[in-house]
């Protein structure tokens, strides 16, 4: 079944080069050229992602961001020509996936779209839960998924990884710098609060203390570790 991308941009020739190379790619495709419209088609048009741009009339990116959030999961890229690395943080922390700035490389948009897509397709397709665990937290690597007290715990592409990422080699201190390089991959240059945000995200739905984890642990100083292996099973 093909995937459906909501491109909300008020640059017309971005939308168009957009939309261009993404139907190249076999995905559908809605169009807002404005905040309002791309809120409606947000929350109606049920797209499979949506890429976002900050600067829009109406209602900016960061507010349909934080609107689109409170009702669905469907993963965000944002889209911005800003330098200040605190607007891409914000975005972040309104709930955005992941952002890139313009100009981009489209080669690397389109990696972006296919990994979050990806991960999205894998973790719907792995609705039944693992044998009882104990109260467990059970990472499902072939299948993209999490579990923790038998449900699926819903994180994003990034939140995995880093989660997979941490957990596979338990105890060990990685840095921000280690995290971004190793999870966001080489080529990715963000601001490396990205990585506290993300790791707060990734607190919030694994954790059931998240000032005060049990699983991802903060070395002050140094960066961050995955603490407590024998609470965790793998499937």
């Amino acid at each position: 079944m093909e995937k459906t991308i909501l491109v909300v941009e008020d640059e017309k020739a971005i939308a168009d080069i957009l939309i261009f190379n993404l139907q190249r790619e076999g995905y559908q495709t809605l169009e807002a050229n404005d905040g309002q419209e791309g809120l409606r088609l947000a929350l109606e048009g049920e797209p499979d992602l949506i890429l976002l741009d900050v600067m829009l009339p109406g209602i900016d990116g960061f507010e349909v961001c934080r609107q689109v959030r409170q009702a669905s999961q469907v993963p965000i890229l944002m889209l911005t020509a800003r330098e200040e690395e605190a607007d891409k943080v914000l975005g972040l922390e309104l709930g955005a996936d992941d952002y890139i700035t313009k100009p981009f490389s489209m080669r690397e948009l389109m990696a972006r779209v296919k990994a979050n897509i990806r991960r999205v397709s894998v973790q719907q397709a792995a609705e039944e839960p693992p044998k009882e665990s104990g109260g467990k937290l059970v990472i499902a690597a072939d299948r993209g998924a999490v579990y923790k007290d038998g449900k699926a715990l819903d994180l994003s592409v990034r939140e995995f990884d880093i989660l997979t990422f941490l957990a596979s080699a338990p105890g060990k201190v990685f840095s921000r710098e280690q995290l971004m390089e190793n999870v966001w991959g080489y080529d990715y240059y963000g601001d490396l609060r990205a990585v506290d945000v993300a790791i707060r995200r990734l607190r919030e739905k694994l954790e059931d203390e998240p000032a005060q984890p049990k699983y991802i642990i903060t070395k002050r100083g140094f960066g961050y570790y995955f603490s407590d292996l024998e609470a965790v099973e793998s499937a």
